[in-house]
């Protein structure tokens, strides 16, 4: 039930974005009223806890592009609110692996983009020097790169929540948005036979953010795509074949980072993931297809566009989807000694991914302003790490209203 009428600020979305975003407003103006909303029952249920953990250091994006900025600023926000209140973190590093000679420009590449997004300690490793931090890894060269790490991102997302309440936010779980009107100076949000009026109106909703956009009286340019990714278990027999964080070269074309290995904070390590097509924007393992919602990816010009052009990778990325012996086979590329029998089913988490109606994958964060409301339209990974960085930037956004 909602609480009251009328708030200063309303957020839709309670995972680590929507929160991120409350905790710096309230930062910048403790005095507000604020709603945050979620038609889920708990906070971060969606890509926010369906995903490997790790704190990225910054190291794959463009230098002066809004994520490589919010990611650096983020990575560094979330190592001190946890070591700062006990939430499980560990600065592991990682390795990124050349497997081939032809995949060394590309590793000179990221090498150059990590310095140039100041990232410290970044060494460059022969393939004998690889052995030294990952013994049972191969590659031809390698990155190392000290600021990476893994985190318990539900218990910082719990923390976040915890201390928004405490502070005097209305933490509405459960509560679908299902409408949303612009009338004079004030949004209408309305949550079934519910409405309340806000100031300012943030949309984080991730997967469902083109759709609260449209709500809104938003034309977004871009498209929401769900790509589903999924995870492998190494065995406990096979866990200690990797220490900390196993990455390949990228490939330049995808804002996928390539099956990878990921010893997470509770000790397990993950395999993957792949990439492929989501039967629905909340298609985790054991959720049926949502076929209406796959008939929009479909019906999407941005989608037919891009399954054109990249209609050899995805039938790659399917087949490993449905094979073990070829999900072990890109593993043991990193770390030979991978085995089928190692790979046990692990979970499987749905990025929202934005792609233009000419079919290209869009790489950088997209925030979009209309009216008096802010639409999170892009931020899938690193949006974890960079969540409280996001935070601050929609918050100086958005301060203008808040003092008009």
């Amino acid at each position: 039930m909602i609480a009251r009428t009328t708030y200063d600020v309303g957020i839709v979305g309670a995972g680590l974005i929507g929160l991120g975003v409350a905790r710096a407003i309230h930062a910048a103006h403790p005095g507000l009223a604020m709603a945050i909303v979620d038609k889920e029952g708990e906070v971060a249920a969606h890509q926010s806890s369906h995903n490997s953990g790790v704190v990225h250091s910054g190291l794959y994006y463009k230098p002066g592009s809004l994520k490589a900025r919010l990611c650096v600023e983020g990575r560094d926000l979330v190592y001190r609110i946890c070591e700062e209140n006990g939430i499980a973190v560990r600065r592991c590093g990682k390795l990124v692996i050349a497997s081939e000679a032809a995949e060394i420009p590309a590793l000179d590449e990221l090498e150059r983009r990590g310095r140039a997004n100041g990232l410290s300690g970044i060494t460059r490793l022969t393939s004998e020097e690889i052995r030294g931090f990952e013994p049972e890894a191969v590659g031809v060269a390698a990155l190392h790169v000290p600021d990476a790490g893994v985190v318990d991102y539900p218990a910082l997302a719990s923390h976040l929540a915890h201390e928004l309440v405490e502070s005097g936010a209305d933490l509405l779980l459960g509560t679908a948005v299902s409408a949303v009107d612009h009338v004079g100076d004030r949004v209408a949000v309305t949550c079934g036979d519910e409405q309340f009026r806000v100031r300012v109106l943030v949309n984080c909703a991730g997967l469902q953010s083109d759709h609260v956009a449209v709500l809104a009286g938003a034309t977004p340019s871009i498209r929401i795509v769900p790509f589903r990714g999924e995870y492998y278990q190494l065995a406990a027999e096979a866990a200690d074949l990797v220490r900390g964080l196993i990455y390949p070269v990228p490939d330049p074309r995808f804002p996928f980072l390539g099956v990878h290995f990921t010893r997470r904070i509770d000790g397990s390590v993950e395999v993957g993931p792949n990439a492929v097509l989501a039967l629905g924007r909340e298609h985790y393992r054991g959720a049926s297809p949502r076929w209406s919602e796959v008939r929009e990816t479909l019906s999407t010009e941005g989608f037919r566009r891009l399954a054109y052009r990249h209609w050899r990778s995805g039938a790659r990325e399917l087949m490993s989807s449905r094979s073990r012996t070829l999900y072990s086979r890109l593993a043991r590329r990193l770390v030979p000694a991978i085995r089928r029998s190692h790979l046990r089913q692990g979970g499987a988490g749905v990025r929202a991914q934005a792609v233009t109606a000419d079919g290209a994958l869009v790489d950088d964060f997209v925030i979009e302003r209309v009216g008096r409301t802010v639409h999170v339209l892009n931020a899938p990974s690193p949006g974890a790490t960079a969540s409280v960085a996001i935070g601050r930037h929609i918050a100086a956004e958005v301060s203008p209203l808040l003092e008009e």
